[in-house]
């Protein structure tokens, strides 16, 4: 235990000297989360470290949100604490697949979920998170949509707009293994529970739950809800979730809800990371300033509100 808080303080201590800002994801284990400056959602955190005088940004998440987070803050240095924490949706896609599916469709507009590599998304038209995705694809002119790289995503948004949703291959592990039975059998075993489903589940399970929400709209909406919650997304939340409610309680829809990835990053590589100013993340600035473009395209949308 004495160790453990030996690295705590010493992260702490670095933390001062390199001027740096550590950002954890709600999917990351409980001691990072603890440890951060701020956490939340991949975009939100990028944008949280836009308006932070910290020279270092130390993401603790997996390499496309340490991407966003160097596309919009340049002039900043960006450090994954470890260098294969990827996500394995976004690698499901590549800038030159997506090249070659764009000529098939040369009157779609590209929207990119933000849960994708730099290159992907300057490959696209317009970004979007799982919060605002429906928002994005309902304020486009075009009537065909190819939408990367989520399938079960793109599904969801299809049911609430009139545009073609033409889905690109790919999915999150993660949620995609989550499954009815999973989902009937918590609500067995907590009757009196609220289901909240991430859109990246599959169409099936999102029309057994009684809510879906992303991470970010998960936190909110507990905060003022029932009392008891079935949490049907990666399992790191609940930690955030509990500790932000400790009088509520919230039930894992399957054990099996883990991303490795999201897991990759502890105590003790976050304090190599800044040790040693590893492993720095940068974008190519061709590809950088094509990205920024496709994030500020969404992020004009709310800002014309």
């Amino acid at each position: 235990m004495q160790n453990i808080q030996n690295i705590i303080e010493r992260i702490q201590e670095l933390k001062i000297e390199r001027n740096a800002v550590i950002l954890a994801h709600n999917y990351e284990r409980g001691e990072i989360q603890d440890i951060a400056d701020f956490t939340g959602d991949s975009l939100g955190l990028s944008k949280q470290a836009m308006e932070q005088e910290a020279e270092v940004i130390v993401f603790c998440g997996v390499n496309f949100m340490a991407e966003s987070a160097a596309i919009l803050s340049p002039e900043k240095t960006v450090l994954l604490p470890e260098r294969y924490a990827c996500c394995p949706m976004a690698s499901m896609v590549t800038a030159d697949a997506l090249r070659e599916e764009k000529m098939k469709y040369p009157d779609a507009a590209v929207v990119c979920y933000v849960n994708s590599t730099a290159d992907v998304k300057a490959e696209s038209d317009i970004c979007c998170t799982s919060a605002n995705a429906v928002e994005v694809v309902n304020s486009l002119e075009e009537n065909e949509i190819l939408f990367v790289p989520d399938k079960n995503l793109a599904d969801y948004v299809s049911r609430y707009t009139t545009k073609k949703i033409i889905p690109w291959e790919g999915y999150c592990p993660t949620h995609n293994q989550i499954l009815t039975t999973d989902v009937l059998r918590a609500k067995k075993d907590h009757p009196d529970a609220e289901v909240l489903a991430h859109p990246e589940c599959r169409r099936d399970v999102i029309d057994l739950a009684d809510r879906v929400f992303s991470t970010t709209g998960m936190v909110e909406h507990v905060k003022t809800a029932g009392n008891e919650f079935i949490i049907a997304t990666e399992r790191g939340i609940l930690h955030k979730l509990r500790k932000d409610n400790p009088e509520k309680r919230f039930y894992d829809v399957s054990e099996y809800t883990v991303c490795p990835e999201m897991k990759a990053i502890n105590l003790k590589s976050l304090l190599l990371s800044l040790e040693n100013m590893q492993y720095v993340i940068t974008v190519p600035e061709e590809v950088r300033v094509k990205a920024r473009v496709a994030l500020d395209r969404m992020l004009d949308i709310k800002r014309s509100r």
